[in-house]
């Protein structure tokens, strides 16, 4: 009776996660932008910016999600929804960012969760920009593409998003209230100049 009991307790903890445990894709075309940006766009660039070695073309190095706690960071089971509901949309787990000292001006301690954080290299960054250029953007109410001056002067790219609901990773009938992050794009472009003309050969739909 005992195990049947804890086992029972184990299925209602899991389900009242919203977003399920994050899974690797099994979609056959998961590594097709990787496939292409080598296929299609690194001899595209090579031929338009006269690069004469590979190892010159810029590429993406990594992505950094970055969801912000603000006033649910004093609420552990509201931070657990949250890291689920980010873990699904990164297809891998996050971690927990600690404040490093007090700030009583903002109410914080030291040690206290401010925000939730992954970080996607290789395959799984190319996979993840994949999903948000062809489903997750295409589902923002009245999109008319995004801000190409977002660049930071160093070749990289950010982008806030504010519904975590455009992913279909994410239920909406569970969630429990919408919620925001920030999408940092970390490529090895030298200028901000080559690192738009990356991005938008990877398919990233700039407006200006």
């Amino acid at each position: 009776m005992a195990e049947k009991a804890t086992k029972n307790k184990s299925v209602k903890t899991e389900s009242a996660v919203p977003a399920g445990r994050p899974q690797k894709s099994t979609n056959p075309d998961r590594y097709r932008l990787r496939k292409r940006y080598r296929e299609e766009i690194v001899p595209s660039l090579m031929k338009e910016r006269g690069y004469k070695n590979i190892n010159e073309v810029p590429k993406l190095v990594k992505i950094v999600l970055n969801m912000r706690l603000g006033d649910i960071k004093d609420n552990s089971k509201s931070i657990q929804l949250a890291q689920a509901e980010l873990d699904a949309i990164a297809g891998q787990h996050s971690v927990l960012v600690k404040a490093k000292k007090s700030v009583s001006n903002f109410k914080l301690r030291e040690g206290q969760s401010i925000a939730i954080k992954v970080t996607l290299r290789g395959e799984s960054a190319y996979e993840f920009l994949d999903r948000l250029i062809s489903i997750a953007l295409p589902r923002v109410r009245d999109f008319r593409g995004i801000s190409g001056k977002s660049f930071d002067g160093r070749g990289n790219y950010a982008l806030g998003i504010k519904d975590q609901t455009i992913f279909p990773e994410i239920s909406y009938e569970l969630i429990e209230k919408i919620r925001g992050f920030d999408v940092d794009m970390v490529t090895t472009a030298k200028t901000d100049e080559e690192a738009k003309l990356l991005l938008t050969k990877l398919g990233m739909p700039f407006k200006n």
